[in-house]
């Protein structure tokens, strides 16, 4: 069978936010994909396996096996499938709005995200991981918030679902795991809102995947 006939396998675990945008934009794409759970809590981290380090060499998820390459790392994965099956867009065709939606992207993916995943609150430890991640969303937000009062519409960057709308979703179900406090963040709440109403946002979700523990499912 060809590459390009071959459907596309996706490397993920249900509750990782950077799998989740991924998710998202093949949801929105209609790709259709096969499924490959790595748990990162079993068996010490399955992502730490060799076979998974031949896939990601940064034993991370998501990976994509796709048109005969594997690409690992969220944006890079969306910037792809973005080049090669554009409709619908996820980038917008304006270039000051498209760099608006890296840029809220980028805010998220390196500034907030990262700060709150796994590894690093490993390294925090104890009884001090929910205050060090309560602390980094709560000032990614509150930046995030102003920008956006600049940017939205019914979305992050308009009317038009975006990368970056693809970034906010996730996070929001971060700092809602960590208990932070979104009161003082309106338009991030409603956007969220509006786009967990999108059937891509929802069958995408960590309660509706094949590896969610059935005590988290839907």
């Amino acid at each position: 069978m060809s590459t390009a006939l071959m459907k596309p396998v996706l490397y993920s675990y249900f509750r990782s936010s950077c799998s989740w945008r991924v998710r998202i934009a093949l949801a929105l794409k209609g790709i259709a994909y096969d499924q490959e759970p790595v748990n990162l809590l079993k068996d010490g981290g399955q992502q730490f396996s060799t076979e998974f380090q031949a896939v990601n060499p940064m034993q991370q998820v998501p990976a994509l096996k796709i048109d005969g390459i594997i690409l690992s790392q969220s944006l890079a994965i969306i910037q792809y499938l973005e080049e090669t099956r554009p409709n619908p867009r996820l980038l917008p065709q304006d270039l000051k709005k498209r760099a608006q939606a890296r840029m809220i992207s980028d805010h998220i993916v390196s500034g907030i995200q990262p700060l709150q995943n796994l590894t690093f609150l490993k390294q925090v430890g104890g009884e001090k991981k929910l205050e060090w991640a309560q602390h980094y969303i709560t000032c990614g937000f509150k930046a995030l918030e102003r920008i956006l009062q600049h940017t939205a519409g019914r979305y992050c960057i308009g009317d038009e679902v975006s990368m970056a709308d693809l970034c906010l979703v996730p996070q929001v179900y971060n700092a809602e795991r960590f208990k932070v406090d979104l009161a003082p963040y309106p338009t991030i709440t409603r956007i969220n809102k509006a786009l967990l109403e999108l059937e891509a946002f929802q069958v995408s979700h960590p309660c509706r995947q094949p590896d969610t523990p059935a005590e988290l499912r839907a």
